[in-house]
């Protein structure tokens, strides 16, 4: 191959390797962290005392585990109601309910 083919292949590579850089960064400034939203396991980070990050929530919906969802959807997300039959929401705040004791 000649240096301009090679040079053309570089530049192309370094313009999608910024585009996709910037459509990530954008995606992540589109989420919010919502509690008490992800099944047991599959929480993104934080998840109350005596776990340590991702994957680590032990109940569905526990309060204290939080999972990245698209901005503006968290309170509106619809959830199974709790056992007494008291409506299962999404928070932006970190929730006490559904936590293991």
């Amino acid at each position: 191959m000649s240096k301009n083919i090679l040079r053309g292949f570089a530049i192309a590579g370094s313009v999608a390797a910024a585009l996709a850089t910037t459509t990530g960064s954008a995606t992540a400034q589109d989420a919010e962290k919502c509690w008490g939203v992800a099944l047991a396991g599959q929480n993104d980070c934080k998840a109350g005392a005596g776990t340590t990050c991702a994957g680590t929530s032990t109940v569905d919906y526990q309060g204290n585990a939080f999972s990245m969802v698209p901005a503006g959807t968290c309170t509106t997300m619809e959830l199974p109601d709790m056992a007494d039959g008291t409506p299962r929401m999404g928070s932006l705040e970190e929730l006490t309910r559904d936590v293991p004791s």
